[in-house]
């Protein structure tokens, strides 16, 4: 083996090491906002509950289980996220990324879940009214549409930064938990305002909430099940890519390119198309090339797999 040869493996051997720990970096960083959703959504949990029940509030109480239900995707984001952070090892040569996807799907399952029940419930009331709702929830439903627009906008912003389809899930979910606490308390004010005729909005509230989660619930859940598919990315990733290999001296063409997402990242296999007649040593120095170039050039690529072929 020749000294030149050490130097090309020992740099990709530090920059995997580098980009593990970046990844490791901006996932943790993702963990930690998941804890914080959770952390708040018991707390709302418990205060829409207890208020609901207090206030003879059904929409309320069904904005309470909905956080409920809350609590447990954000923990499996957490735990997706927790996951997906490991790294490569003998039995996940591509690391842990893949959990991410099962996490976001599993949200996205127990968001439709979670939208099938209360329309069920939300029907049975409407048919049966109860008592007007008290004042005093309309209060609280409008200080937890603030709390859950503002952690949307966290998430939403994170995800677009870590390109995570498990926190842009949660992202959705408080979004969604923002509006079924805007219904109900539009449906809380309505009954107030309409009197006796007008019992059945809290009820009417409460299933339009639920057909926003069954919507958001399958806004989720079909991108996820795409990455689970190894579904192609958007066509601008692969036009970068093969724009980046084609810089490469002595690259003449690219025949294939297919790429995958894993987590955060994307692999890819490319073909390279080189002068026949180059010795072997010669076509090794372009693969390694083209993956510096690709891999330095676009920092979500976290690995591209190399086949030199004649031109």
């Amino acid at each position: 083996m020749h000294l030149e040869d050490l130097e090309p493996k020992a740099l990709m051997r530090a920059r995997s090491t580098q980009t593990h720990r970046t990844n490791n970096a901006r996932l943790d960083k993702g963990s930690r906002l998941a804890l914080i959703g959770a952390l708040v959504n018991i707390v709302m949990a418990a205060v829409k509950v207890a208020a609901g029940v207090i206030g003879n509030s059904y929409a309320l109480i069904a904005d309470g289980i909905e956080s409920t239900l809350d609590i447990f995707s954000s923990i499996l984001v957490w735990v997706g996220l927790r996951f997906a952070a490991l790294p490569p090892d003998q039995q996940h040569p591509y690391g842990h990324g893949r959990a991410e996807t099962l996490a976001t799907i599993a949200v996205g399952l127990l968001i439709i879940l979670t939208a099938v029940l209360l329309g069920i419930h939300s029907v049975k009331d409407i048919l049966a009214p109860h008592h007007h709702p008290a004042p005093f929830t309309l209060f609280i439903l409008v200080g937890v549409v603030v709390v859950k627009e503002f952690l949307y906008r966290k998430f939403r912003t994170l995800s677009l930064e870590l390109r995570s389809c498990a926190l842009e899930s949660d992202a959705w979910h408080h979004r969604s938990d923002a509006l079924t606490s805007a219904a109900a308390a539009l449906g809380i004010a309505i009954t107030w305002i309409g009197g006796e005729r007008w019992r059945s909005a809290d009820g009417v509230a409460a299933l339009a909430a639920c057909t926003v989660i069954l919507i958001n619930g399958i806004r989720i859940l079909g991108p996820a099940l795409n990455e689970a598919m190894d579904t192609a990315p958007p066509p601008q990733v692969e036009r970068s890519v093969r724009t980046a290999a084609l810089k490469v001296m002595g690259v003449r063409g690219i025949e294939k390119c297919r790429i995958r997402k894993l987590g955060i990242d994307y692999y890819v296999d490319l073909h390279v198309q080189v002068d026949g007649d180059l010795l072997v040593r010669d076509g090794h120095a372009i693969a390694h090339a083209v993956k510096d170039m690709v891999c330095e050039g676009l920092p979500e690529i976290a690995d591209v797999l190399v086949h030199i072929e004649p031109a």
